[in-house]
Order: structure tokens, then sequence, then C-alpha cells
């Protein structure tokens, strides 16, 4: 490597000496201690791997020179990660791509065995597991028997993977949820390699990556195919991102969540604006929020587009390092090393920021989101009438539009918060109640028998769903023993959640079930029905399992709008249940409250959760537990002896685990009769050098899509209805309906994936209106096919597609299959009014033009239906990286219009003129 700067020194730190690229040595020149954090981070990055190629001189001084962004942001640099981290959902597909590629290597005379990750790997299998039972002493045992029995091929798929590739590590099922596991365990915030101490920064396959962000470590979600690239020693392009700094004063109100926090920061950041952008923390209210409340809001930075949310190291860094069982070396190395390159935080110092806001802690209130969006909070104290107005609005459903939309008509956004902007204005951050709304409303009684033979009446509002779920709250022993209590207080006072909420626990490690059962905690939550039910991401994903048969029925006959409550991060429509409209983040105790209540239809705050045995009401401040209480169970029963006995076995896996049979060597023997992993064909008959470049001539518009359409919705997520594509082939290949499992789980065989893009049952497709799940107008016949059956027919005619869609198009979780499944239908553009950042790199890393509408364009001011035949010019005569930034012109009929071209970097020009990301790697290894 180059040392432009003379920054190489060392670092001694009890006993040992550290090789360290010392930000110092820029100082006099640059003056980089004004940096932000995260800037120094990146700043030290490309210090430590400028090589005159990749890494430049000038790179590290546009980095150093930073004012802001006003003169750098549109500067790429190229990034490379210190490590990656995948969950199983999207680190199967990543393996069986790396798999793919030492196919198409050793295909093309190279040596399959020598494609190995050069940078370290963690897998952490936890997206697999589901509530198929629940609310039993056995229910654990039973979901993790099913786990096994329906992902058997994927399991033996990756033990193969981890020892065929020296870097990678899988931590098996039973163990954890990866960005809490990567909380508790692996981040290490400061790492060595070779000698050398550097930030630990890493990149994942999941949106919620940023968790990490909490104990000062720069991470961030990509697409699985940017991960593989990453492992591969191939940079992240990425351009100099401004840096939103927010001053945090005061303190937490008693009574008020970290969960609260969260939700208030996700509102008041998605209102500002900060999509792809840093975020950071600093002031001097930082040492007031604990590592686990911090790691709670990184965990959120998707819900309002940040790139991470970060907050720089202090003692409460290290306390929680302590806490969590990390050895004294590791600890004494990240105190050293932070203050000796300037990354500790001086609360009397502001940095130079792009912006700054400013937040009083103390204005947070208790606090839900819903009933379709993360950033949509609700004051608890306001929540059944918000409910009440939500409702109105979603019942009768819309028939066209999609229901976000809705939501926002019904919840008009009000000024940003004054607590966002001003810290000298009081008052409470938060929408105002909508004009007109009413908190009572007329009441239906459904009828039901339950499978155990339990009568009751369902109403719109009632809550079919109680999930302690997702790593955003499980991850933190304050809300999650506040559960715990809050059930005692509840079981004592003879309290009992309703029949018809399903419950459940599903803890993000096995350290929330060490300390429940040393509280003896445990026994009540069971009582309530939140007993364990796997160590993995269940109802946030979607993992819900099934209601009561009789519940579902009803839901279907009568339209009801029923409602789930879950400490989780993402609530779309369609996301949690199928039977469930309306969904509400909340806190680990809430969701404990809602049981009890059974409704969203209910003032918490005036009246009674239900009646204890002397009839008297008892109310939510009745059980709540206060925050001194809280504190002292958490000083009492949580140790570093539990963090260090519940990740013993990390790595090892249990006796299913170690059972399994796996294929030897460094190629994997492919099945051909398995329907979870096949060889994809990103391979097959690729030349050994990029086709030229062609315009699309004579598209047809798969599909018009409306605003916030997110990776739920186009790539294939849940369960696999079986009359869909994918259902139907899964029949044609012997498959029984009831094994047919989940798109996630079969996230490996790109025959079921590319069945199930666009199919999500409440996507509204407007080129065939009053039509739901995936459902297209083939043009010019007019029939009306599912999506993947029209994509077929277009392919059969050589008539590429196109899609238009509207603002924040792919948001969400990080699914790389939203783009693969886009490209294999056959869609070589997407042309919307703007992107969130992952999928649009993602749709240049397949090889699909994200075009962008410009001077406020949309769909429908063009006069655009998606009837006509489309044809983009000028990418034919273009070099890739002319079209950086470039205006195409684009016509549809007799419609002529601009749209921007959102290939942003020179590398990811490069990856479009290669058709993606992994011909361009399979080609780059095998000219080496």
């Amino acid at each position: 490597m180059t040392n432009s700067f003379d920054a190489l020194g060392t670092l001694a730190v009890g006993g040992a000496e550290h090789a360290v690229y010392r930000l110092a040595a820029l100082e006099e020149r640059f003056g980089v201690s004004r940096l932000p954090y995260s800037m120094k981070v990146l700043l030290e990055n490309l210090l430590r791997h400028e090589d005159g190629l990749r890494v430049t001189a000038a790179d590290v001084e546009a980095v150093a020179s930073w004012d802001g962004g006003a003169s750098t942001g549109d500067r790429e640099i190229s990034y490379l990660p210190g490590r990656v981290l995948m969950q199983d959902f999207t680190g199967v597909p990543a393996v069986v791509d790396l798999a793919a590629m030492r196919d198409a290597v050793a295909d093309r005379g190279g040596d399959a065995a020598t494609l190995d990750p050069l940078i370290p790997a963690d897998l952490v299998i936890d997206h697999s597991v589901s509530v198929d039972h629940n609310a039993g002493p056995d229910s654990l045992a039973l979901n993790t028997a099913l786990e096994y029995a329906r992902n058997a091929e994927r399991y033996q798929f990756l033990r193969w993977g981890q020892q065929a590739f020296a870097s990678l590590r899988v931590v098996p099922p039973e163990t954890g949820i990866c960005h809490q596991v990567n909380l508790e365990r692996l981040s290490t915030v400061v790492a060595t390699r070779d000698g050398v101490a550097f930030p630990d920064t890493c990149v994942g396959t999941d949106s919620h990556t940023p968790m990490v962000n909490g104990l000062g470590v720069v991470a961030w979600g990509v697409g699985g195919i940017e991960a593989e690239a990453a492992l591969l020693d191939q940079p992240i392009s990425m351009l100099i991102p401004k840096v939103i700094g927010i001053r945090l004063v005061g303190a937490l109100p008693a009574g008020v969540t970290a969960t609260d926090l969260v939700l208030t920061v996700t509102e008041m950041l998605r209102r500002h604006g900060v999509v792809g952008t840093f975020v950071e923390f600093y002031g001097p209210g930082v040492a007031n929020v604990p590592v686990e409340n911090r790691a709670t809001i990184g965990n959120m930075s998707p819900e309002y587009g940040s790139t991470i949310t970060i907050f720089p190291i202090d003692d409460e860094t290290l306390r929680y390092l302590r806490f969590s069982g990390r050895p004294d070396e590791v600890v004494a190395l990240v105190e050293a090393y932070a203050k000796e390159q300037g990354l500790w935080h001086d609360p009397d110092r502001t940095p130079t920021f792009s912006e700054t806001l400013e937040l009083d802690l103390a204005t947070i209130e208790a606090s839900l989101a819903g009933p379709a969006r993360p950033q949509d909070r609700v004051p608890l104290r306001l929540s059944k009438a918000m409910f009440c107005a939500a409702l109105q609005t979603s019942l009768p459903e819309i028939a066209d539009g999609s229901y976000d939309e809705a939501v926002d008509e019904s919840f008009p956004a009000s000024d940003p918060p004054a607590a966002a902007t001003d810290a000298s204005a009081g008052g409470r951050p938060g929408r105002p109640l909508p004009a007109g709304a009413r908190s009572e409303r007329a009441h239906v009684q459904v009828p039901v028998t339950l499978a155990d033979g339990t009568e009751v009446d369902l109403d719109h509002g009632h809550v079919a769903i109680a999930a302690i779920t997702s790593c955003t709250n499980t991850s933190n022993p304050s809300v999650m023993l506040a559960a715990g209590l809050l059930a005692r207080n509840a079981v004592e006072r003879g309290l009992s959640r309703k029949p018809w909420v399903k419950t459940s626990l599903a803890p993000g490690s096995k350290v929330s079930v060490d300390y429940f059962e040393r509280s003896g905690l445990q026994p009540y939550l069971n009582k309530l029905g939140f007993n364990v039910v796997g160590f993995g991401c269940t109802t946030c994903i979607g993992n819900s399992g099934p209601l009561d048969p009789a519940i579902s029925a009803a839901a279907d006959e009568h339209g009801l709008a029923l409602t789930s409550v879950l400490s989780g991060n993402r609530n779309f429509e369609g996301r949690i249940n199928p039977d469930v409209r309306m969904n509400y983040l909340a806190s680990p105790p809430l969701v404990v409250a809602y049981a009890l209540a059974g409704t969203m239809d209910i003032d918490l705050g005036s009246e009674p959760l239900g009646h204890d045995a002397a009839g008297e009401p008892v109310m939510l401040a009745d059980i709540w537990p206060g925050p001194d209480e809280v504190a002292a169970t958490i000083r009492e029963f949580l140790a570093p002896e539990g963090f260090a006995q519940a990740y013993a076995t990390a790595f090892v896996g249990g006796e299913r685990w170690q059972r399994l049979e796996t294929p030897d060597g460094p190629r994997f023997t492919w099945d051909a009769a398995s329907t979870y992993v096949q060889r994809p064909p990103y391979f097959d008959a690729m030349p050994d050098e990029p086709a030229a470049l062609t315009d699309v001539e004579g598209a047809r518009v798969l599909a018009v899509l409306g605003d916030s359409v997110t990776t739920d919705h186009i790539s294939p997520a849940g369960a696999i209805h079986p009359d869909s594509p994918a259902g139907r082939w899964l029949v044609h290949q012997g498959v029984d309906r009831a094994d047919f499992n989940s798109y996630g789980s079969r996230r490996g065989n790109h025959e079921v994936m590319i069945r199930g893009t666009f199919a999500n049952r409440r996507i509204r497709n407007r080129l065939a209106p009053g039509t739901e799940g995936g459902v297209t107008l083939h043009q010019p016949s007019g029939d009306e096919l599912p999506i993947y059956d029209a994509a077929e027919r277009y392919r059969a005619d050589g008539v590429p597609l196109v899609v238009l869609a509207g603002k924040e198009y792919g948001s969400g979780s990080s699914r790389d299959w939203a783009a693969k499944g886009t490209m294999l239908l056959g869609v070589r553009a997407v042309i919307a009014e703007s992107y969130e950042r992952i999928h649009r790199s993602n749709l240049v890393g397949m090889g699909v033009l994200p075009l962008e509408l410009t001077g406020g364009a949309t769909a429908a001011s063009l006069g655009l239906t998606g009837t006509e035949v489309v044809t983009i010019a000028g990418i034919a005569t273009a070099d890739p990286r002319d079209l950086i930034g470039a205006t195409l012109t684009v016509l549809a009929d007799s419609t002529s219009f601009e749209a921007l071209v959102r290939i942003d970097t020179p590398m990811e020009a490069a990856y479009y003129e290669h058709g993606g990301i992994l011909p361009f790697v399979v080609r780059q290894h095998l000219a080496r």
C-alpha cells in the first residue's frame, strides 16, 4: 500500500504494538479534528487502502477537506469494509452465487478453489423459524423441529459453504438474530488484522445492519450481490456522503422506553429528509443514551432512509463491551485507539456537519407506529382516536392506489416538530390528530368458535397477533425486562390474554432467556402465552405462522380489519400476516398490554385492561413497572457470564446441525431435483468479454406502480400460495402443499423466486385496475395474467419490458431478489420518480437500468397508462461512463420525455457494462 501522507505509525496497548494509520498526520494540512466521527472512519479507511489505483491520494484529500458536502458531494470514493454480515435469507443466494462463480471459473479453465472470500464473513441463520406453535411449553422444540424439516437442503448447503470457504463462518439456527449477535458478540469496535489496528467496519445483506452503529461501528446494509463483490475484494463505490448532526440534550422521562425514542426519531428524520445521508449524534445528551438504546435507533435507519445513524465511542461504549463479556484487552484497545485517532466523543465539541438538528430527550412520550409504516408515529394518548381514523380510511378498501397513500391522506403531515429544530421551543414531537377523526365508531360482532372450543365475538381492531420479536427491541434488556415485570404484575392481578390473540416471544439471542429465567419472570410471560417460540426473526418478517383457522375464515369472509402489535421495525401492509390488515409497532411491555386488552380500540390511559378477581378495574398505570425497578432487575440478573454462556457454541451448533450430511470439495454438487438450491443462470453462455450495450426498443410495460412500493411488494416473501405461479411450479415438481415452506426459505432456487417476483397479494398494478396480487394486462392482447405468465409470453415473443413506478421505489429491506427477479423477468429498465438507495444500486448490479423522472413529472402527468410501446434511446451510442448522470429520451407511443440515468458512479457504470456485478467479478477474477 502507498503511504503518501506518512500516516503509518504504531500504537502500544497492554504490551502489544499495533500498526495504525494516524489521522493526526493530516491535521496540520486539513484540520481533520473538525470532521464528524463517521467521516474520520471513512478517512482512515482510505488512508489504509491507498494504492494509487482504487484509492488515490486525491481521494484521501477529498475526504480530509470535507466541508459538509458542498464541494465533495458528487465525488466517488472506493470503500472497502472490514467484514460482511449475512442472514440466511439473503446469505443463501449469496453463497449460491459464490458456488456458481466457482463453477463459472472452472468451466473457463480456472481453479475453482481460488475464488474465496477475501475478507471475513459471518452468516447467521435466523430468518427460517416460523411461529407454527405458540403459547405452549414445547413451542420452541416443535418450531425448531419444523424449521430443520423444512430447510434441511438449505442447511446442508450452508454447512458445505462453511467448510468450503475459508473466510465464511456460519452461526447455526437456535442462536439468535444476526444484528443482535453482531451487537452482542461479532463486533469488536476496533479490529486487528496482519498487525494493523483499524476501526471495525461492516456491510450486511440486511438493511438493519446499522444496529451496530450504536457501538460506533460504521456499518450499513447493501444488496447481496454488492456484498458478494465486497467479499471478493471489490470496493463499494460510494459518493462522499452528507452528514446530518443531531445534538442531543436532556434525558428520557420516567416511563418512556427506547422504543418510544426510536419511533420519534424515525418520524422526525423521515419528515426532515435524510435519505442517503449519514446521521450522527453528538452533544451532552449522548451520555444519557445507553448503547442498547443507541443500537435500537441505529437499527431503524432504513425506516427513515439514512445510510447509518451512528454514535461515537465514549465511556458508555466501553461499559457495554465489558457488560457483554468482551475481553479486557479488546476494551483497552478500543479506548486507546479511539483516543489516539480522535474518535472519542467530546460532548462540548460540535464537528462540522452538513446540517444540524436538535432533539430534547425530555420531550419523548409513549408511542406506537402504524397502521402501515414505521414513520407514522401514534402517541399512546391518542392511539384510540387515531386507530378509529385509520379504520375509517381502510374500510371499505380502496380499489386503486396504495394503502400507504390512503394513510397519508388521513394523517396529514404537520410542520416538523419543534424539538427537532429548536431546543428552546416547547411541546412534544408528533402529528396532530386528523381533523374530523372520531374516537367512537359502530362495532361489529362476528361469532367465532376457536380451535379449542372457545366462543368469541371478533370486531374490527381486535388484536390477532401480539409478538415480542425483532432485533430492534429484543437486544435491549430494559424494554424486555419491562415486559417481563409487566407480565408478572398482570398475572398477580389476575389478568390474562384475550383468547383470540396469538402471542409469542422470539428473543434475539439466548441472553434474553438467561435473564428472564434468572429473574424468575419467564413463568409469568408463559402464563400470558409469551412462551419462547424460537431464536430468530419471526413476526417482524412475516414468519408469524397461521392464525386460528376460524379467525382466518372470519377475517376473509367478513372483511375484518384485524390488527397486530409487535416490537419490530416493519409494519408494511401484508407483511406481518395475510389475514391481518393493520399493524402497529410498540415496545415489548406495550405488546403485553395489548395482548391483555385484545383490541386497538382502547384508550390505555382511561380504560382498563381488564378486571381482577374482585371485579376491580386494572389500568395500565397500575401494572406498569417503574424505571428504578427495571434498572434494579438489570443490575441483579444480567452479567457478562450470561453473554459468554449464550455464545459458547455460537459457531458449533446443536446436535441437529452436527448431524447434517454435506458434500466435500471446493465445488458444490448440485441436485437437479432440489426445489431449494439450484445453480442460477447468470453465467450461462456468458461471453469472455461484455457485449455491446443496446437501446431498449419496442418494450412493453409490465407494471405501473404507485408510491412507496417496497421490496416486500417486489421480492418474493412470506407464504407461497398454491394457485400462484410458484405454487403451481412446486406442485408440478411433486411438492405437497404442506411442504411449500416460504419464499424466503427457497431463495436459493431461481425457478421459485422468479415466479414470485411482484406477486405480493397486496401489490396493486395500475395497469390492471381493480386487481391485487401481481396481476397485469398483457399487451396488445389485453389478457389478464399473473405477472410471471405475462413476462414469459413477452419473452417468447422477444419483447423487452419496463416498469413504471412512483416515489421511493424499492423502500424497505435490502432484498437482492427484488432486483434479481426483476432482471430474470426480462425487465430492462425501471422508470420511477425516486428510488430507495439499496434497491437502485441492486438494479444496476443486475444490469437493469434505473431511470428517474425529472422536473416533478409522474407517469400520470405524462399521460402514461402502461399500454404504450416504449423505446429508450441513447444507450447504444454512449460510453458506459458517459451514462453517469446522463439524460436519456424515452419515447412511449407519441409521448416523449426525458429521464435521468441513476447510474451514479464509474464502478456502477462498469457493472452495467458487464451485464451486472456477478459477470464483472468473474471476468475480473479470471483476468488475474
